[in-house]
């Protein structure tokens, strides 16, 4: 016999789950997402999750992302100990401050934002269209901002060694790599803190050539995830080596897709 009120039930499950979408990258937009991006940015509705931020300074002696977030890839766990202990010492290489972890959905936000503060009204099939779209990173392809400290030049830039790591061990290596334009000499005596989410839609650019060391700014790598078998809503690796060729170190930072459209 059937359970009285079972439709209702189910009926009551769907709406919840169709009003409330679940979080996961979006390698490609498609309209549900692009709506509930757009509406986010007008007002319309909560704005979505579109990036992933891990807070790696050290606060009261560990990540502020929390503990166990990094581990070490090469060199041992006394590289881990050595960053948690010495987090503004730099004689074996730059440092990473955040990473922040975005696809498409991100780069639409900002241009909502750009067409509202402008007093236009974005819709939907102009989201979607070639003229925006193109504007936009490539279908399947992840952006990782990493944003570091300590670099000894801007040629040092180009020495950071990336790559995602899949199921099985499978590593890809960046498409293609480019830098924010906010590269300035080093404060040493201000403190560690999270820098303001960049401009994902403006295109990454290198510093102007007159800075010196050290230095301070955002590294930007783009990836195709899909490529090394990690899925839409799976958890990466990031393995990180920096400039330093004396320094035996890399750390592997695990970020979930599933947090973030």
């Amino acid at each position: 016999m059937r359970k009285p009120g079972l439709p209702k039930l189910l009926l009551l499950t769907l709406t919840v789950l169709c009003s409330a979408p679940a979080l996961a990258w979006v390698p490609k937009l498609e309209e549900t997402t692009a709506r509930n991006v757009i509406d986010g940015a007008y007002g319309r509705r909560d704005p979505v999750a579109t990036y992933l931020t891990l807070d790696l300074n050290v606060k009261d002696g560990k990540f502020a992302a929390g503990d166990g977030l990094v581990k070490a890839f090469d060199g041992g766990d006394a590289c881990v100990a050595d960053w948690i202990a010495k987090p503004a010492d730099y004689a074996r290489g730059s440092r990473v401050g955040t990473i922040t972890v975005s696809g498409q959905a991100d780069q639409l936000y900002f241009q909502a934002q750009d067409a509202r503060d402008s007093f236009r009204n974005l819709t939907v099939p102009d989201a979607l269209g070639a003229e925006l779209a193109g504007k936009r990173i490539a279908d399947g392809e992840l952006r990782v901002d990493v944003n570091v400290r300590g670099l000894p030049s801007e040629k040092a830039r180009d020495a950071y060694m990336v790559r995602l790591r899949g199921p099985g061990g499978k590593m890809i290596a960046p498409t293609r790599k480019s830098y924010v334009n906010d590269w300035k000499p080093l404060d040493a005596a201000a403190p560690q803190s999270a820098p303001a989410p960049a401009d994902k839609t403006a295109p990454a650019a290198a510093a102007p050539a007159t800075a010196k060391g050290p230095l301070q700014g955002t590294l930007v790598y783009y990836f195709k995830p899909l490529e090394a078998g990690i899925g839409a809503s799976d958890k990466a690796e990031f393995l990180i080596r920096n400039e330093n060729g004396d320094n035996p170190c890399a750390y592997s930072v695990t970020f979930d897709l599933s947090k973030f459209q």
